[in-house]
């Protein structure tokens, strides 16, 4: 959520600062603006809507000077306006921030004395408070004095009219990643804004202040000298660009292979899943009793798929949390329960106070993130990297696959240092997992079937997804990702619980995507397709190759590759991806931006 770009250098800084902002539209946002310090001042300039409409508010004409700060806005206190939108102003101080002030009405009633409020924003009274208690030529000592005083969650970068060529920035829990190259110093919340000029970077740790200047970047903490850690990308620009597709979800999409193969084959040997790489013990694994897997939104429902993967390998109780309610949940755990939290950002405010809560009450942690040195990788006990890449649309595709191809590994693993599966079946296992991969290809064969079919569901407001087991799982992960797209109304639905209620919903022509790849339960399944049927649903069926099934039970079939069943949500996910994709072209929406919604969620 929000973005934020800071410069200072040897180039115009509203140049670098747009183009940064650019980098950082996909995780979402209402407004955009950016301030910059000349010889006259800070000049500032804001707007509604996409960064594009900034550009044209500042026209052909360039703010002189070489350092500045933009941001990119995702409400929270207050409207999408001008006046909500960063920088924010006040006295001496100019400032972007992320986060949430928790405490800001206690922060106006002492600090706000006789000024007048332009924003309606936590972030506004947050400049307020640094003004208030900043004394010329003391920076640091204001910024130490005002987060001693705040409560909450921020990034600040943070400009004082009478220090030229200068950005401090302080961070809690809100992440910010800087870099120093030859054209001058960098700070952004996301290395996605960096990577034109380098691939080297570091998180900025949290409570040290980091320094911007044109020629030299420095941290400190109460006086102390702080070396950064550099971390490495080991991807460039083209990845972070559409190559040639309409829409960056449609070229993450087309990606998952390769995503697959990434974080797979590192990580096999001998045909057994092998974790050295990732410097995970098996101790972790033999000395549990309990796996809770904790997360938010698409990661969840990847936990969910492990959850049915684990407990039939490991035979332990595995349960799946929402991370917003984990915490709040008194949720019960020790030195023998294995926390294992997924977050592609790694950011994720929700995730993160659950893997905190988890080692407080000493609990094995394992982080399964895509973004190196993000906060939870660096804060969890260990760390499965998914290697996906950037992954910059705000639905998430190939991290969820990925994601699921390392709930499978971890599952496998932890049978086999627990010696409740045999080699061959290990191996069986891990030759499932390589078919899975590879039967991604078939279901991204099918994409003009699939952009036909799509048609039939613009013009609908409700759909239902429908399966049993592991399907189930899945349909949780297809109805979000419809409906954060297209703006239909979806639900899934375990289709044994039609019955009890969900079925007096279905009505002539209503959508229903029914999940049938599990043979287990396969006849129960058909059941509950005759069920909404012979109500009228319009259903389109996806099922493993070769089953039989009656013309009469479909609108539209899709198949998989023949899989062992609990591999079939790999290839079967890319099938539901499609759809939600080409439902949403159809109505011409923006597919990479949906309203309301940003790709990292570091809010409460």
């Amino acid at each position: 959520m929000c973005g934020i770009i800071g410069f200072c250098g040897s180039l115009p800084a509203s140049e670098v600062l747009l183009a940064g902002l650019k980098q950082l539209e996909y995780r979402g946002y209402d407004s955009a603006g950016i301030a910059v310090l000349s010889e006259n001042g800070i000049r500032m300039e804001k707007a509604i809507g996409n960064v594009s409409r900034l550009e044209e508010k500042l026209g052909t004409e360039s703010f002189s000077g070489n350092c500045g700060i933009g941001h990119t806005r995702w409400a929270t206190h207050g409207g999408v306006s001008e006046e909500n939108a960063h920088p924010h102003h006040s006295g001496r101080v100019t400032l972007i921030h992320n986060g949430i002030i928790e405490n800001y009405k206690e922060i106006w009633e002492k600090y706000g004395v006789g000024r007048t409020l332009v924003s309606q924003t936590d972030s506004e009274i947050a400049a307020v408070l640094f003004d208030s208690l900043y004394e010329e030529g003391k920076p640091e000592e204001a910024i130490w004095k005002a987060v001693s005083i705040l409560e909450g969650s921020y990034a600040f970068c943070i400009l004082f009219e009478d220090i030229p060529d200068t950005i401090y920035c302080i961070r809690k829990v809100s992440p910010l990643v800087a870099a120093r190259v030859k054209e001058g110093s960098f700070v952004a919340s996301d290395v996605t804004a960096l990577i034109a000029y380098t691939q080297e970077y570091f998180v900025l740790p949290e409570d040290t202040i980091l320094v911007l200047k044109k020629e030299e970047m420095y941290l400190e903490n109460q006086g102390n000298q702080v070396k950064p850690e550099l971390l490495h990308v080991n991807w460039d620009t083209t990845a972070a660009q559409k190559n040639g597709y309409p829409h960056y979800m449609i070229k993450e999409i087309h990606e998952q292979p390769e995503a697959l193969h990434n974080t797979i084959t590192p990580r096999m040997k001998d045909g057994i899943p092998d974790f050295e790489v990732d410097k995970i013990p098996d101790d972790i694994f033999k000395n549990i009793h309990q796996v809770k897997i904790v997360a938010c939104g698409t990661a969840m429902h990847a936990g969910l798929v492990g959850k049915v993967l684990m407990e039939k390998r490991v035979r332990i109780p595995v349960t799946v949390e929402i991370a917003s309610e984990f915490r709040y949940q008194n949720p019960i755990i020790d030195n023998r329960t294995l926390v294992i939290v997924i977050s592609q950002s790694g950011e994720t405010i929700d995730t993160l106070a659950s893997l905190r809560l988890a080692k407080s009450e000493g609990a094995y942690t394992l982080a399964i993130v895509n973004v190196k040195g993000s906060t939870i990788a660096r804060e969890s006990d260990y760390v499965f990297y998914t290697h996906a890449g950037p992954e910059i649309a705000v639905a998430s595709t190939k991290a969820y696959t990925v994601q699921l191809a390392a709930m499978v590994l971890l599952a496998v693993r932890m049978a086999y240092v627990r010696g409740i599966r045999e080699i061959e079946k290990i191996k069986q296992d891990y030759e499932a997992l390589k078919q899975a991969s590879e039967a991604v290809h078939a279901s991204l064969a099918l994409e003009e079937e699939i952009k036909e079919l799509t048609y039939a569901l613009t013009e609908k407001e409700d759909l239902f997804f429908i399966g049993r087991g592991i399907d189930y799982a899945l349909s949780c992960e297809g109805s979000i990702k419809l409906k954060e797209i297209s703006y239909i109304h979806s639900e899934a639905y375990a289709a044994g619980e039609l019955k009890h209620g969900t079925i007096s919903l279905i009505t002539e022509g209503v959508p229903v995507i029914a999940i049938a790849t599990q043979k287990e339960v396969y006849a129960k399944m058909i059941s509950n397709i005759r069920e909404v049927k012979a109500r009228g649903a319009l259903v389109i069926l996806i099922t493993q190759k070769d089953t039989p099934v009656e013309s009469s039970l479909y609108d539209y079939h899709l198949t998989v590759p023949e899989l062992p069943d609990e591999f079939t949500p790999i290839p079967a996910a890319v099938i539901l991806q499609l759809i939600a994709y080409y439902t949403s072209v159809h109505k011409g929406l923006n597919v990479d931006q949906p309203r309301n919604l940003a790709k990292s969620v570091t809010v409460e």
